[in-house]
C-alpha cells in the first residue's frame, strides 16, 4: 500500500509540475502576444522603427510593426489596402491620403523635424563672409534665406564670392541640393520655404503667385540636375564627402548621426531663418493603426527613443536633448513658414521640374 501511495503521489506531483509549466507558458504567451501592424513610412523613419529598442518597446505594448518605405508624396500613388497606417513626413500628403481613404478627425503628429542645410565648413565660412549666413559656433549657424534666394535669382557662382578661391571644391553655380520635389517630402518642402520668401513672406496660394515664383523654383531645381527620391541617400552622400557642399535635409538626420557618436569636423548645420517643419503625420487606416499612433504620441519610452533618433516630440521642446555645438535646442530666430496645400505643392513641383 505504501508503494502504491508513493506512485500515486509521484504521479500527482508530476502532473502538478506539468500543469504549472503549461500554465506558465500560457501566461507567457499571453504576455508576449502581439498584434502585427503593417505600415508604409517615409524613409527617414526607417532607422527608428528598425531600432531593437523601439521593437522591444512596441512589443511590450503588444505590437509588432512591419514597415515599408516610400517617398512621402509617392504614397499617394500606392494601394494601401491591407495596411494599418501610412506615416508620411508632413501634413500635406497625410491630409490627401486621409481624404482618399475617408479618415476623419485630427491626424496624430507624434513628432516633427525642421528642415536645415548641412554645409561643409569651407562653404559655410564663405557664405558667412559674403553676408549669406552667420555662424554661432564652428559647427552651427543661420542661413539668410532672402540673401540666398537673391543669389539664386542672379545665378551667382561660388567664384563670385570672396574667399571661395581658397577652396578647390567650391566651384560653379551656388545652389542647395535637395530631393526630387515630385516624389519626396523634403524636396517639396524646400520649394515651400523658398517660394514663401520669394512671395514676400506669404504662402503661395493662387495661380498668380505660382506664376510669380515659378522662374525661381525652376532655377533651384534645374541647376541640380538629376535628383534622388530619398532624403537618406542625399544625406549619406553628403556625409561621405560626395556631391554638393550645401544640402537640404531633416534636422533629425543630423541629430541621429550625432547621437550615434559621429561628430564630423567638416560639418556645419545652417538653420534657414525661414524654414518649414516636417510634421510627421499618421493616417490611421484601421483601429490597430490608430492605437499605434496614440502610443507613438504618448508613451514616454517611445518619445525618448524618438529623441534618440533626432525627432522633436510634439508639445515638449525640452525633451529634445540636442548637441548644441551643432544643433539648436530652442528654435529661436527661425521662422516657420506655412506650407501650401497639397494641390498647390504638387503644381509647384510639376512646374519646377518643368
Amino acid at each position: 500500500m505504501r508503494r502504491i501511495a508513493g506512485i500515486v503521489l509521484a504521479v500527482l506531483l508530476i502532473g502538478g509540475v506539468v500543469a504549472a509549466v503549461v500554465a506558465g507558458r500560457n501566461e507567457d504567451d499571453k504576455g508576449t502576444a502581439t498584434k502585427t501592424v503593417r505600415m508604409v513610412i517615409g524613409s527617414e523613419k526607417a532607422e527608428y522603427f528598425s531600432d531593437p529598442a523601439v521593437v522591444k518597446a512596441l512589443a511590450a505594448k503588444g505590437y509588432t510593426v512591419k514597415a515599408e518605405t516610400s517617398g512621402s508624396w509617392a504614397m499617394e500613388g500606392l494601394d494601401l489596402e491591407g495596411y494599418d497606417l501610412a506615416f508620411p513626413s508632413s501634413q500635406a500628403p497625410a491630409v490627401e491620403l486621409a481624404s482618399r481613404y475617408k479618415v476623419h478627425g485630427t491626424l496624430p503628429r507624434p513628432f516633427y523635424s525642421p528642415l536645415v542645410v548641412v554645409a561643409h565648413r569651407s562653404a559655410a565660412q564663405v557664405l558667412a563672409a559674403n553676408g549669406l549666413a552667420t555662424l554661432d559656433t564652428a559647427h552651427r549657424g543661420v542661413l539668410k534665406m532672402s540673401a540666398y534666394v537673391a543669389a539664386a535669382e542672379q545665378d551667382r557662382t561660388w567664384q563670385q564670392l570672396k574667399g571661395a578661391d581658397k577652396y578647390g571644391e567650391l566651384g560653379g553655380t551656388l545652389f542647395i541640393s535637395s530631393t526630387d520635389p515630385e516624389s519626396s517630402n523634403s524636396g517639396a518642402l524646400y520649394l515651400a520655404a523658398a517660394s514663401y520668401v520669394a512671395n514676400g513672406g506669404r504662402v503661395v496660394a493662387s495661380k498668380g503667385e505660382l506664376d510669380k515664383t515659378e522662374p525661381l523654383l525652376k532655377k533651384l531645381v534645374s541647376v541640380q540636375g538629376a535628383q534622388q527620391s530619398s532624403s537618406d541617400a542625399v544625406f549619406r552622400d553628403f556625409v561621405s564627402g560626395a556631391g554638393n557642399p550645401l544640402v537640404w535635409v531633416y534636422e533629425s538626420q543630423v541629430a541621429s548621426l550625432l547621437t550615434g557618436g559621429q561628430k564630423p569636423d567638416d560639418l556645419v548645420v545652417l538653420y534657414p531663418d525661414t524654414t518649414v517643419n516636417s510634421d510627421h503625420t499618421v493616417v490611421p487606416l484601421t483601429d490597430n493603426g490608430k492605437a499605434l499612433a496614440e502610443l507613438l504620441s504618448t508613451d514616454p519610452q517611445l518619445r525618448k527613443l524618438a529623441v534618440r533618433h533626432g525627432f522633436r516630440p510634439q508639445g515638449a521642446a525640452s525633451e529634445f536633448a540636442s548637441d548644441t555645438t551643432y544643433l539648436k535646442q530652442e528654435l529661436t530666430g527661425v521662422r516657420q513658414a506655412p506650407v501650401p496645400t497639397s494641390a498647390v505643392l504638387h503644381e509647384m513641383a510639376r512646374r519646377a521640374r518643368g
